[in-house]
Protein backbone atom coordinates (compact mmCIF):
# COMPACT_ATOMS: atom_id res chain seq x y z
CA UNK A 1 0.00 0.00 0.00
CA UNK A 2 1.48 3.26 -1.13
CA UNK A 3 -0.35 5.77 1.05
CA UNK A 4 -0.54 5.92 4.84
CA UNK A 5 -4.35 6.22 4.91
CA UNK A 6 -4.78 2.89 3.11
CA UNK A 7 -3.60 1.09 6.25
CA UNK A 8 -6.15 2.78 8.52
CA UNK A 9 -9.04 0.50 9.49
CA UNK A 10 -11.26 3.55 9.87
CA UNK A 11 -10.58 4.56 6.26
CA UNK A 12 -11.21 1.02 5.04
CA UNK A 13 -14.55 0.86 6.90
CA UNK A 14 -15.57 4.27 5.55
CA UNK A 15 -14.68 3.12 2.03
CA UNK A 16 -16.77 -0.03 2.47
CA UNK A 17 -19.70 2.10 3.58
CA UNK A 18 -19.49 4.14 0.38
CA UNK A 19 -20.34 0.92 -1.44
CA UNK A 20 -23.30 0.34 0.87
CA UNK A 21 -24.67 3.86 0.33
CA UNK A 22 -24.15 3.59 -3.42
CA UNK A 23 -26.12 0.33 -3.55
CA UNK A 24 -28.83 1.74 -1.31
CA UNK A 25 -29.32 4.84 -3.45
CA UNK A 26 -29.30 2.88 -6.72
CA UNK A 27 -31.83 0.34 -5.48
CA UNK A 28 -34.13 2.43 -3.30
CA UNK A 29 -33.99 6.13 -4.03
CA UNK A 30 -36.49 7.43 -6.61
CA UNK A 31 -35.41 9.45 -9.63
CA UNK A 32 -37.05 12.60 -8.26
CA UNK A 33 -34.53 12.52 -5.38
CA UNK A 34 -31.51 12.21 -7.71
CA UNK A 35 -30.38 15.83 -7.38
CA UNK A 36 -31.67 16.24 -3.84
CA UNK A 37 -31.32 13.56 -1.16
CA UNK A 38 -29.44 11.04 -3.33
CA UNK A 39 -26.78 13.59 -4.20
CA UNK A 40 -26.56 14.85 -0.62
CA UNK A 41 -26.09 11.46 1.04
CA UNK A 42 -23.54 10.33 -1.55
CA UNK A 43 -21.50 13.55 -1.25
CA UNK A 44 -21.53 13.35 2.55
CA UNK A 45 -20.60 9.68 2.46
CA UNK A 46 -17.72 10.29 0.06
CA UNK A 47 -16.59 13.22 2.20
CA UNK A 48 -16.01 10.91 5.16
CA UNK A 49 -13.52 8.83 3.16
CA UNK A 50 -11.89 11.76 1.42
CA UNK A 51 -11.29 13.79 4.57
CA UNK A 52 -9.68 10.86 6.37
CA UNK A 53 -7.34 10.34 3.42
CA UNK A 54 -6.55 14.01 2.92
CA UNK A 55 -5.90 14.70 6.58
CA UNK A 56 -3.75 11.63 7.11
CA UNK A 57 -1.32 12.17 4.29
CA UNK A 58 1.62 14.38 5.13
CA UNK A 59 -0.16 16.47 7.72
CA UNK A 60 0.54 17.35 11.33
CA UNK A 61 -1.58 15.75 14.05
CA UNK A 62 -3.43 19.04 14.53
CA UNK A 63 -4.32 19.24 10.84
CA UNK A 64 -5.27 15.56 10.77
CA UNK A 65 -7.51 16.15 13.78
CA UNK A 66 -9.27 18.96 11.91
CA UNK A 67 -9.86 16.73 8.90
CA UNK A 68 -11.19 13.98 11.16
CA UNK A 69 -13.60 16.59 12.52
CA UNK A 70 -14.83 17.24 8.97
CA UNK A 71 -15.16 13.51 8.49
CA UNK A 72 -17.20 13.20 11.70
CA UNK A 73 -19.58 15.94 10.62
CA UNK A 74 -20.02 14.33 7.22
CA UNK A 75 -20.79 11.00 8.93
CA UNK A 76 -23.45 12.71 11.03
CA UNK A 77 -24.84 14.23 7.84
CA UNK A 78 -25.17 10.73 6.34
CA UNK A 79 -27.09 9.62 9.43
CA UNK A 80 -29.40 12.64 9.13
CA UNK A 81 -29.99 11.75 5.46
CA UNK A 82 -30.89 8.22 6.52
CA UNK A 83 -33.50 9.63 8.89
CA UNK A 84 -34.95 11.74 6.08
CA UNK A 85 -35.00 8.76 3.72
CA UNK A 86 -36.78 6.67 6.33
CA UNK A 87 -39.33 9.39 7.03
CA UNK A 88 -40.02 9.77 3.30
CA UNK A 89 -40.45 5.99 3.13
CA UNK A 90 -37.58 5.64 0.67
CA UNK A 91 -35.86 3.07 2.88
CA UNK A 92 -37.29 0.60 5.34
CA UNK A 93 -36.49 0.11 8.99
CA UNK A 94 -34.05 -2.76 8.31
CA UNK A 95 -31.85 -0.77 5.92
CA UNK A 96 -32.07 2.26 8.17
CA UNK A 97 -31.06 0.38 11.31
CA UNK A 98 -28.24 -1.54 9.62
CA UNK A 99 -26.65 1.61 8.20
CA UNK A 100 -27.36 3.63 11.34
CA UNK A 101 -25.45 1.02 13.36
CA UNK A 102 -22.59 0.94 10.84
CA UNK A 103 -22.25 4.73 10.92
CA UNK A 104 -22.45 4.79 14.71
CA UNK A 105 -19.53 2.35 14.75
CA UNK A 106 -17.60 4.37 12.15
CA UNK A 107 -18.13 7.61 14.04
CA UNK A 108 -16.84 5.98 17.23
CA UNK A 109 -13.75 4.81 15.32
CA UNK A 110 -13.10 8.29 13.93
CA UNK A 111 -13.58 9.83 17.37
CA UNK A 112 -11.20 7.33 18.95
CA UNK A 113 -8.54 8.00 16.31
CA UNK A 114 -8.98 11.74 16.78
CA UNK A 115 -8.60 11.37 20.56
CA UNK A 116 -5.24 9.59 20.12
CA UNK A 117 -3.71 12.50 18.20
Amino acid sequence: MAFKFENLQVWQKALDLTDEINILTKNNFPKDELFILTSQIKRADDSVVLNIAEGCTGQTNAVFSNFLGYSLRSGIEVVACLFIAKRRKIIGEDDFQRLYDEYQSLIKMITSLRNTL
